[in-house]
Formats: C-alpha cells, structure tokens, sequence
C-alpha cells in the first residue's frame, strides 16, 4: 500500500499544494516532514537554514533544471531532486523560434521602419540563402532540451552534431562527440545551441576561441545559462563580424542591464529568459513532476530529475 508522504512547501506554502496532494502527500510544516518542496529558484540561503532546523527531511525537490546556486548542499546525505526535463520541450520550441529568427534575418526586419532590401545571402549553403531547413547545428548538452530540440528540428533535414560530456548516440543527431573535438564541432556549424547544464567545466566554453573556431555567418543561440558565454568576448566578436549573430534568452550579467552594447546590436536577439513559457505554463508543468515524485516517494520507486551532485547537475 502506499504511503502518504509527509510533505513541506516553502517558501510559498500555497504554490503546489494542489500538486503535492494529488500525488497523495499530505503538507504538513517543516518540523513534521520528510519531504520538502522548495519553491523559489534563486535563494538558496533560505534553504541551508531550513534543513539545518530540519535533519529528519530525506527528499528535496528543486523547482528549476539549474542546481549550481544549490550545488554546495547537496552532500548531506539526502535525495535530491530538480526540474530537469520538466521544460524541456518549451525550451526547445523557444531555441527554434531563436534559432530561425536569426537565420532569417528576422531581427533587423523587425525593428524597420522602412521597407528594405533583402539581407545578403550566404553562399555557402547549398539553397544559397539563410535558411535553417538543411543547416549543420551544433548542440552543446545531451540532456531533455536537446532530446526534445532533435525531434523538433527532424523537418528541417538538419544535419546535427551533439556534443556531451558521454558521447552515446542520440536520436536525430547525425553524431555524438566529446568535449574534447568541441572546436571542429563548431568549425562545420551553421548555428550552434547551448543547451548544457552550468557547471565549472562548461563556465564560460564559449569564449574568444571558440567564436573564431566557428564560420563568420554562424550564429549562437543560448537557452541554457549566461555564464556559458564570455559576453565581453561575445560583444567584441558580434562588432567584428566574427560570427554572424547571436539569439539569446540568458545572459551573464541577467537581467541584462539598461544600456548594454548587446541591446544595440542588430546581429543579436535578446528574450528575457523566457524559454519555459510564461509563469503559469511554467507551474503547470513543475506541478505535474511534483505530482509524480510524491507519488513515487510514497511508493518507493525511483524519483524524476535526479542530482548528480558531483557532476553539477
């Protein structure tokens, strides 16, 4: 029979009691739970404090993908939990609206005010214009987001290299690489997706180098974190015509201040940080593994979104 977890939601009690219950928990105050849902993504301050009053809770659920502002907890023996996966396919869609948005030329076209001339065309694509149907894309990251960005760009015919820190075949990917090949990888891309978790080691892995390893008409789309990117660099790259643009929906600073020679530039896109939807569809689909993960608690099964803590993520 199963159980009926005893379950905790803070900082705000109320966001996903709904979602606890329905997977047949019962919310009870911290001092009484063995389970804690955590709702805010940005603070973790709060939380050290709160599993330090609280030694009997074995299971932490996170609400967001990203562990790095959690990651220096997470050695106390208990499960840990996080929303991998959970906006995986939104965010794929959104790193497709970025990614023909740029190959289009859609931005500059947006913000005339005149009717203008067509962009120039890159004449080393085989259709001869920018287009995003037959396009080599680079994908950095093996998780949910590219899972889900492979189905959606099978239409186009792309011809997709994933590059992971454990090369195994993927669906849709023409090939798997390491790391260790990342440079060649981005040599032969018409657009490249990041699309990897923030970790020490993929901290700023595209920087000068790698924005001079790719072809001048490339362009970086970024709908994992900010930090992956060396903005200072990218700024002077995209001044440079070094890469021919960048779409991004994270930033390092973010939010990107007032001001920001990014915000100026017509060779970038910039959404703010909204790959998952918007809030409500966002709740929708954390409520939904919420669900699942009491249930499975209480049942004993193995949990949803799992942290590797020595990897990161």
């Amino acid at each position: 029979m199963t159980a009926s977890p005893l379950v905790a939601i803070l900082p705000n009690p109320h966001t996903l009691r709904d979602a606890v219950e329905a997977g047949g928990g019962v919310v009870v105050p911290v001092s009484q739970a063995e389970a804690l849902v955590w709702t805010d993504p940005y603070v973790p301050g709060p939380l050290a404090e709160t599993l330090a009053g609280a030694p009997q809770i074995r299971w932490v659920q996170l609400p967001m993908a990203g562990i790095e502002k959690f990651a220096y907890l997470m050695h106390d023996g208990r499960t840990w939990t996080c929303g991998k996966g959970v906006f995986a396919e939104p965010v794929a869609e959104h790193a497709v609206a970025l990614l023909l948005a740029g190959l289009r030329g859609i931005g500059p076209y947006a913000g005339a005010t005149t009717w203008t001339e067509p962009t120039p065309v890159r004449l080393n694509r085989p259709l001869g214009y920018d287009s995003l149907l037959g396009a080599r894309i680079a994908v950095l990251g093996g998780g949910g987001i590219t899972e889900a960005l492979l189905r959606l760009l099978e239409p186009f015919s792309v011809e997709a290299t994933v590059v992971r820190r454990r090369p195994q075949p993927m669906a849709g990917a023409a090939q798997v690489v390491g790391p260790e090949i990342l440079h060649e990888a981005l040599a032969d891309a018409d657009a490249v997706v990041l699309a990897l978790a923030l970790t020490e080691e993929t901290r700023g892995i595209i920087g000068g180098p790698e924005l001079k390893a790719m072809t001048p008409d490339a362009w970086v789309v970024n709908v994992a974190r900010g930090p992956h990117v060396v903005t200072e660099e990218l700024v002077d790259a995209l001044r440079q015509g070094v890469i021919g643009g960048a779409a991004l929906d994270v930033t390092d600073p973010e939010p990107l201040p007032d001001g920001h020679p990014l915000w100026f530039m017509p060779n970038c896109l910039i959404t703010p940080h909204v790959g998952a939807g918007n809030l409500a569809a966002a709740v929708r689909l954390l409520a939904a593994r919420v669900t699942e993960n009491v249930r499975r608690f209480g049942a004993g099964e193995t949990l949803l979104g799992l942290v590797e803590a020595q990897a990161g993520y």
